[in-house]
């Protein structure tokens, strides 16, 4: 099992910078990958940007060049830095790991863009 725990969202005026932080603990394998998805109200979950312990990464369209994802493999932690936010940001933002027995999700944290 791995436990995931999330924090840093909140609320930001248009344009803001938020930095949200994900531990892992548990039974961590050296190959995994380590992401975020987000969730608007109505919408399906999607994903934000992912990164693996090799190091690559990925990032959704809509947040190439304001996002930045980041991991610290000693301390099996992954961040994303957010910039230029905008209201459509909105969401729950949630941590995922996952490695080849399964895949893990945190608990879920809100980030409200709004003035």
């Amino acid at each position: 099992q791995v436990q995931l725990v999330e924090s840093g969202g909140g609320l930001v005026q248009p344009g803001g910078s938020l930095r949200l932080s994900c531990a892992a603990s548990g039974s961590i394998f050296s190959i995994n990958t380590m992401g975020w998805y987000r969730q608007a109200p109505g919408k399906q979950r999607e994903l934000v940007a992912v990164t693996s312990s090799i190091g690559s990464t990925n990032y959704a369209d809509p947040v190439k060049g304001r996002f930045t994802i980041s991991r610290d493999n000693a301390k099996n932690t992954v961040y994303l830095q957010m910039n230029s936010l905008k209201p459509e940001d909105t969401a729950v933002y949630y941590c995922n790991f996952a490695q080849s027995v399964g895949s893990y999700w945190g608990q879920g944290t809100q980030v409200t863009v709004s003035s």
